[in-house]
């Protein structure tokens, strides 16, 4: 399967291999995958509902895709999009800009939280937005490792939040927050550090995206500082 899906990914494979001239692309049936998956999840998505959008038949699609977990790389690879475009001079500032696009990525496309799981190889545009990052912090006197495993930590931090936002939504979030003050003025004795918490935060939520990236950017920062005065 991986080399199949390597194939699909990275090769000059755009037609199939045998067969009568093509009707179809690798970029319009992953696009109609997308289109499903956006209204539907990955748990709707198979390829017998893509073929049914694009008005063809299941089989005809195995010429181009041979199943759905190459159908769902290819589907990730288009659905992350371009990485932003970063102003170059201030490192932190480009992580922040990163960061907070990677998290519109997963909020426009919330089954890109599902598809992103676990060891897997990676297609050209997903593949871009780990170059991005990890350019900005080239010449930060960080090893190679040091420099993907901070992009690892923004990326988590980010999927943390999205999935979140994902599980609850803001509605239901509103509510339990409510829920939970009502519950912290009748036991808040037994709670005092998350009482007087919640109560500090009470004129506007702490925002846990820009909170954590900052964070982590933080220690990045200490740990270039450190290096570069050593």
């Amino acid at each position: 399967m991986a080399d199949e899906l390597a194939r699909l990914l990275w090769g000059p494979h755009a037609q199939p291999r045998r067969g009568p001239k093509p009707a179809l692309s690798l970029d319009g049936i992953a696009r109609a995958g997308i289109e499903v998956a956006d209204a539907e999840g990955l748990a709707a998505l198979s390829m017998q509902r893509v073929a049914e959008l694009l008005g063809k038949t299941k089989m005809s699609l195995y010429r181009y895709v041979p199943g759905k977990a190459e159908l769902i790389g290819l589907m990730t690879d288009r659905a992350v999009a371009a990485p932003p475009a970063l102003a170059g001079d201030d490192w932190r500032a480009d992580l922040t800009d990163w960061s907070a696009a990677l998290y519109l990525a997963f909020e426009r496309h919330p089954w890109l939280l599902e598809a992103t799981v676990g060891a897997r190889l990676m297609g050209p545009g997903e593949l871009s937005w780990v170059e991005r990052a990890l350019a900005v912090l080239d010449g930060k006197g960080l090893t190679g490792g040091e420099r993907l495993d901070a992009v690892v930590l923004l990326s988590s931090h980010v999927r943390g939040i999205a999935q979140q936002a994902r599980a609850s939504g803001a509605e239901v979030e509103t509510r339990l927050v409510a829920a939970l003050a009502d519950v912290l003025r009748e036991h808040g004795d037994d709670y005092p550090a998350t009482l007087t918490a919640m109560t500090a935060s009470a004129e506007g939520r702490d925002q846990a995206l820009a909170f954590g990236i900052e964070r982590i950017l933080d220690g990045l920062e200490a740990l270039i500082t450190r290096r570069a005065d050593s």
